[in-house]
């Protein structure tokens, strides 16, 4: 029996998706930045004593080394989220992040004090991944909590949402910056969008701060004390679900940075053509996935989350090798178009219901630990890696893509496959105790949620 939401006034509603949405776009700003400047920048900045090509396999390697600290900012924040609550965790992430960001943008280059310039940005990088672990799973539970009945996917996606605004801000701001001469872009120009997150980092403070704690979390505690170790209880107790999220996140994760960082690297180092054709088909594909996230994540409300996730890793593995003939055209409108199919339909059918679906899968005792500890696992097997492979994969193919196109095959059919062995949650009952949970609690059984 489904039960329902909790009653929640309009206005304090609109307030949390401005929340999940703000806050998330302010936070993956930063991170995506560091992913654009990586493509642009950092291998001639940070690491000047390699050829072209060896610099921004380095530069990619240390946007993948970020990954690594993502699992223990998810379980740290996770941790405290399930048992103090949700709201004070999104506002450390925040700073996190945020400082770190801001913090490199004040960083010596290589010229300037030599290997300690790429020590210190690969520090920054793991501070900036620790507190991400844990802000997109923070965001999308305190907005799938506070959702209506019915609605969990759409409301739920505006925590995506906020993640691919930031995305396309972070291209928009290295747009007009690239409009710089190249030394005045490598001298000083490169430092504009890691500077002004400063003060973006302030107005997603002030607006976090203002959003109440959840009632889910409220009454689950309420009516039983916290879990002492939230974490390993979501692995014992949720094993399949645990799993279903870290194979969920291979193409969505991989793919949603393969495409904007990557492709951008590879249009313009390897194909050679402007970078603001590049920027600009980055740009139009994420405008085209802000769409397509609310469209799906509606959908899902309506079919399931499950039909609608493996629809969307079905077509990124279709579409993989006509993304990259369709940019080897050099025709700058056939490139746009294909970041904006691969982004607007393949990203944003996966992206979209990840959000209420992740959560759905565990109680709410559990849920930000369960969340963000496996999806942020999934985040080291694909997102980190997979710019740094790709660029591999091309310098090993001598400029030809193929490669690149079978593995994203590969991830987008682990997806469908981990997908497919999940349970479908759209009519679960998201403030209720899961079965499992109330058997290892030692309490009588209640109504299934899945």
């Amino acid at each position: 029996m489904t039960q329902a939401a909790p009653a929640v006034s309009p206005t304090a509603l609109r307030h949390v998706m401005l929340a999940a949405a703000i806050g998330s776009a302010l936070e993956w700003y930063d991170f995506f930045i560091y992913g654009t400047a990586s493509a642009l920048v950092f291998g001639e900045l940070f690491f000047p004593k390699y050829d072209a090509t060896v610099g921004t396999l380095a530069a990619f390697a240390t946007f993948a080394v970020g990954f690594l600290a993502r699992p223990f900012g998810g379980l740290f924040f996770g941790h405290f989220g399930d048992r103090m609550g949700r709201k004070p965790m999104l506002v450390a992430t925040l700073l996190l992040v945020g400082g770190g960001t801001f913090l490199i943008g004040l960083l010596p280059t290589y010229a300037a004090i030599g290997l300690w310039a790429p020590v210190l940005l690969l520090l920054l990088r793991l501070l900036q991944g620790f507190g991400a672990g844990a802000e997109y799973g923070g965001a999308v539970i305190m907005a799938v909590e506070f959702a209506p009945k019915g609605q969990r996917g759409l409301y739920g996606s505006f925590a995506p949402l906020g993640v691919t605004a930031g995305n396309l801000l972070a291209a928009g701001v290295f747009y007009l910056v690239t409009m710089m001469s190249k030394q005045d872009l490598l001298t000083w120009g490169w430092r504009i969008p890691f500077l002004v997150s400063l003060l973006l980092l302030g107005l997603g403070v002030y607006v976090r701060t203002r959003v109440a704690e959840t009632p889910v979390f409220s009454e689950a505690n309420a009516r039983r004390p916290p879990l002492r170790a939230p974490a390993v209880e979501a692995l014992r107790r949720h094993p399949r679900n645990f799993f279903v999220v870290v194979g969920a996140r291979l193409a969505e994760n991989g793919l949603g940075y393969l495409f904007p960082v990557f492709g951008l690297s590879y249009v313009i180092n390897t194909l050679h053509m402007p970078r603001e054709v590049a920027i600009t088909g980055v740009m139009l594909g994420n405008i085209a996935e802000i769409f397509g996230i609310v469209l799906f994540s509606w959908l899902s409300d309506k079919v399931g989350r499950r039909p609608v996730y493996i629809g969307g890793a079905l077509f990124s593995a279709a579409f993989a090798f006509p993304f990259f003939a369709m940019a080897q055209t050099l025709n700058p409108a056939l490139i746009c178009l294909g970041f904006i199919l691969v982004m607007g339909i393949g990203s944003a059918a996966m992206f979209g219901p990840q959000a209420a679906y992740f959560a759905e899968l565990f109680g709410p005792r559990l849920r930000y630990s369960g969340f963000a500890f496996a999806r942020e696992l999934g985040s080291i097997i694909a997102g980190g890696p997979s710019p740094f492979i790709a660029a591999l994969l091309v310098s090993w193919m001598a400029g030809a893509p193929w490669g690149v196109a079978c593995y994203v095959i590969l991830l987008s059919l682990i997806t469908a496959f981990a997908v497919w062995c999940g349970p479908e949650t759209h009519l679960s009952d998201i403030a209720a105790d899961a079965p499992q949970d109330l058997a290892a609690d030692g309490a009588l059984a209640a109504p299934n949620q899945a």
